[in-house]
Order: C-alpha cells, then sequence, then structure tokens
C-alpha cells in the first residue's frame, strides 16, 4: 500500500490496541492483548509495552502491505503522571525497533478527547470505572479530576459502585438513606452484609470491583428506588462539574461524552443532560465520533500529514522526533 504510514497505540487498563494504516486510507488493520502493560517504581513500563506493541506493530504493517510506519501516537492510561519513564524511552525505542521517525506520548484523556471531537475546542468528560474531564481551547490542556478512586474520579463507576454498596450497608445496619432493593442486589452479587468488607478490601482490584456493582445501582434506579436515582443524580452533578471546569469560555462549546459508563443509559444520562444544561447552558453537547484508539489514530494521521495543530505541554501530550531527540513543545501545523 503506497503513502505514508502510522502506528496508533491505545494501551488502558484492559489491554494494548494497536492499530496501524496509511494516511488517506485511515486504520486498516488493528490486533488487542488482554494484557495491561505493567506499572512499578518507575512508573509505565517502558520495556513491557514495547514488548508488546513491537511485534503487533510489525504483523500488521505486514499485513497492509506498509514497509514502516513514519509516525507513532501511543495513548497511554496513567502517562500524565507516570510516563516520565516512557517519555524516555519509547520514542527511540519505536526508531530502533520500527523505523518510526515521530513519536506523540499522550495521556488517554487527550486521546478519548480527540476520539471524541476530534482537533476542536470543547470538552470531553471521559467515565468508566474512573472519571475524568479534558477540555481545550486548542492552546492548552485543562483537566479535572481523574486523581483515582481513593481522592476523586468523582461520578465514575467506581465511585456509583461504592455509593451504591454504602447504601445497602446504611439498609443492613438500619440506619438512614438506605435502600433495601440495593442491599438485596448487593447480597445477590457478593454474599452476605456482614462479610464484604473482608470480600473487597484485601482485593487489587478494588476500582473494578466497586464499578461492577454500577449497573446494579443503575437497574434499580430504573425500577424506581430513590435512593438509587439519587446516587446517579449525585454522579451526574460530580461529573458536570469537572466538565464546567475544564470547558473553554466559548459562545457554543462542545460536550462530549465517552467511555463504557455510559452505557449505564437513561438512568445516568437523564441527569446527566439535565446537570449540564444548568453547568453549561451554551454548550452543544456532540455524539462521540469515536474511543481513545480512534482519537490515536486521528493524531497519527494528523501528525503524518503535517496538519497536527493539538497542544502540546510535555505531559499530556509532547511530540519527539527520536533521531535528534528534540521534543515539540508549542503548537501549530507541522509541529
Amino acid at each position: 500500500m503506497t503513502g505514508s504510514g502510522f502506528l496508533a497505540v491505545d494501551s488502558g487498563g484492559s489491554g494494548v490496541r494497536v492499530a496501524v494504516g496509511v494516511v488517506g486510507h485511515g486504520a486498516v488493520a488493528r490486533r488487542a492483548t488482554g494484557e495491561p502493560v505493567r506499572t512499578g517504581a518507575r512508573g509505565i513500563d517502558p520495556g513491557h509495552l514495547v514488548a508488546q506493541v513491537v511485534p503487533m506493530a510489525r504483523a500488521l504493517c505486514s499485513e497492509a502491505g506498509i514497509g514502516r510506519p513514519d509516525s507513532a501516537v501511543v495513548g497511554a492510561a496513567g502517562m500524565a503522571g507516570l510516563g516520565d519513564a516512557l517519555r524516555a524511552e519509547l520514542p527511540g525505542a519505536l526508531a530502533r525497533e520500527l523505523g518510526v521517525r515521530r513519536v506523540a506520548l499522550a495521556a488517554d484523556a487527550v486521546t478519548a478527547y480527540v476520539g471524541a471531537l476530534g482537533p476542536r475546542p470543547g470538552a470531553v468528560i471521559a467515565a468508566g470505572t474512573g472519571l475524568i474531564a479534558i477540555g481545550t481551547d486548542l492552546t492548552g490542556w485543562r483537566r479535572a479530576d481523574g486523581w483515582g478512586h481513593l481522592l476523586g474520579d468523582c461520578g465514575g463507576g467506581a465511585w456509583i459502585g461504592r455509593a451504591g454498596l454504602e447504601a445497602a450497608l446504611r439498609a443492613h445496619d438500619g440506619r438512614e438513606g438506605g435502600s433495601a432493593r440495593l442491599l438485596a442486589s448487593a447480597v445477590a452479587v457478593f454474599g452476605p452484609a456482614a462479610g464484604l468488607p473482608g470480600r473487597l478490601y484485601p482485593r487489587t482490584d478494588r476500582p473494578a470491583v466497586l464499578a461492577s456493582f454500577a449497573p446494579r445501582v443503575a437497574a434499580c434506579a430504573a425500577d424506581g428506588d430513590p435512593v438509587a436515582a439519587d446516587v446517579l443524580r449525585a454522579a451526574a452533578r460530580h461529573m458536570a462539574d469537572s466538565a464546567a471546569a475544564v470547558c473553554p469560555d466559548a459562545d457554543e462549546p462542545l460536550v462530549g461524552l465517552t467511555g463504557g459508563l455510559f452505557e449505564l443509559g437513561p438512568p445516568l444520562r437523564v441527569p446527566l443532560d439535565e446537570e449540564l444544561a444548568k453547568r453549561l447552558p451554551r454548550a452543544r453537547r456532540v455524539t462521540a465520533e469515536g474511543d481513545p484508539l480512534h482519537g490515536a489514530v486521528r493524531i497519527a494521521t494528523d501528525l503524518t500529514a503535517g496538519t497536527f495543530a493539538l497542544p502540546c505541554d510535555g505531559r499530556m501530550l509532547c511530540v519527539t522526533s527520536p533521531a535528534d531527540g528534540a521534543v515539540t513543545p508549542a503548537v501549530g501545523p507541522g509541529t
């Protein structure tokens, strides 16, 4: 296949997804693993990411008839806070192994944003197990929340699940604010309520376990349980607060939603629409164009074609030329 090739990577909590393509043709081949990239004392492990990405990229390039990718974009969960080793080592590794000449490293919130809205100003709420809001006026990035299930991620799946389980235990104790429906649902999922702390606290995947209860909260809300409905209303307020914190000041800013949490449907989407209307009355809600891998592909296409025009700040998004070690700090076409 003729044309300039690119590599796009989405590294998240459930594994690594890779796509290759050619400018003008989009992504033409994709593969995925179910193994998340390890983190350790140095943050995200660049060697583990390279070990997963390079074999898939080579196979996909061969499958698609691409000699080598000119540009690569890697969007990774934790990039902003845990990506120092990745930023230091990954561009050179991709240059050696694949011949890549330009590399963009992005927080997964950035690829989620671009996947949802493209290179347009606005705000995006990315909600799954956790929650982060990100916005840009195309001169810089702003983020709100995304601090993890212990310190934030307010309104995300783990937050909703935890709030639902708290209401279940209130009902178990006979305290105000409890929900018998949520208690029955919690028992059905986790067993007797008194044993819940012992089954939950020792687990290393607590956020995912808590988030697994969020659909039960939504189901109880849909069945008319007022406590469950209040939990989702509170989640919607938190989401709207985060979106308002990052949304650029514009006459009609765009607001997009992305992430698996919105599959909860009307029990969450209806109160969220109402809360966004209160907090951002001038905003225009738009349907997300695609997911974070779609965003990585979009960035890779623009980078390869020389039309890249997103703000770079060194942590949320940076572009390097591995051959000379240059880092792009500024904004503008071709940067």
